[in-house]
């Protein structure tokens, strides 16, 4: 028998063996699927958008979508972009608000990180250490693994522009070395 018709019988024996032999006592409950997804404990969390190392700016502000939702709902205006940016200078309330909508927003919606700067995966440092050794094979000496050990930090060179830029340019192509040679 194939797994799903497996399945499938185990569903109908375990929702209609309990309902035979013995009448039921008065006031027994039995759980079934229906009072499984109805109570508010089973609902899954909502999956968040994982980033890539290739997204594109374009790609990542679809990402946004819901998170934008999410700070819509609560009040604040979240694509400040879209309206041209605010007409007036925030208060100390709107900044209230606007982290108060983040703490609750960014956990259920704001994408995640790509899963090789995901401090979650345990493979990050390795990943973070290869692109750190590509940078400097590039030339970047002053390329270090950051204080949380997932990012890439210049070093001393961050006030020198054109190594700032340097190394804008190259970590892209660097994070697809790195990757390719996991």
């Amino acid at each position: 028998m194939r797994r799903s018709h497996v399945l499938l019988a185990t569903t109908i024996a375990l929702t209609v063996l309990p309902g035979c032999g013995s009448p039921a006592k008065e006031g027994a409950k039995v759980a079934t699927l229906a009072s499984a997804a109805a109570s508010p404990s089973a609902k899954a969390k909502p999956d968040r958008p994982r980033e890539r190392l290739d997204t594109t700016p374009e790609e990542f502000e679809a990402l946004l979508t819901a998170y934008y939702k999410c700070m819509d709902d609560k009040g604040v205006l979240a694509v400040r972009v879209a309206t041209g940016g605010r007409k007036k200078a925030m208060t100390p309330e709107d900044i209230a608000q606007g982290e108060a909508a983040d703490r609750i927003c960014e956990p259920l919606h704001y994408p995640l990180p790509p899963w090789e700067k995901d401090p979650a995966n345990p493979e990050a440092v390795d990943f973070t250490r290869a692109v750190v050794k590509c940078l400097k094979g590039k030339g970047i000496k002053n390329a270090t693994v950051g204080d949380d050990g997932v990012s890439v930090s210049l070093g001393s060179d961050d006030q020198n522009l054109p190594v700032v830029r340097k190394f804008l340019d190259l970590t892209p192509d660097c994070e697809r070395e790195a990757a390719a040679a996991k």
